[in-house]
């Protein structure tokens, strides 16, 4: 039982970062430059995606821009329906990559990266937790299915 507290206690610790983390980038001062970039091309494909064992698919979108006279991928596109090729779009500039909205450019910085990271380690130690405290519960139960009449 002592892991399953343990873990109970770094899931905790984990939500309280993550709920901190989430209020540092909400009034974070973010560095960037919104822009007119011209779209030079825009394509969604099916990305395969194998979980478990099991396939399934992902629609990936493929946008790149052309801002200054260079060309950048557009990060965080969520269709390509608004980036048809030769449109003129606003997107956002910041440290050498364009993103398609703000939360692109909030999720990018160094607190985003880390909320995401606090939101993936209170899952993974909540799931621990909770197969920790199975097993325990196999143990007092007589070891499982196979027992004797």
């Amino acid at each position: 039982m002592k892991k399953v507290y343990i873990s109970l206690g770094v899931m905790v610790v984990c939500i309280v970062a993550a709920v901190l983390l989430r209020k540092v980038t909400d009034n974070m001062e973010l560095d960037y430059q919104e822009v007119k970039a011209r779209v030079v091309s825009s394509e969604s494909r099916e990305k395969r995606i194998r979980i478990n064992g099991r396939t399934t698919y992902q629609t990936v979108y493929d946008v790149v821009v052309s801002y200054g006279g260079k060309e950048y991928d557009l990060k965080n596109a969520h269709s390509t329906y608004m980036y048809r090729k030769g449109a003129d779009v606003t997107v956002y500039f910041s440290k050498g990559k364009m993103y398609a909205d703000l939360d692109g450019v909030r999720n990018a910085t160094p607190a985003g990266i880390a909320y995401f990271a606090a939101l993936i380690g209170a899952f993974a130690t909540f799931i621990l937790a909770m197969c920790w405290w199975a097993k325990e519960g196999n143990k007092k139960k007589g070891g499982g299915s196979l027992q004797k009449m």
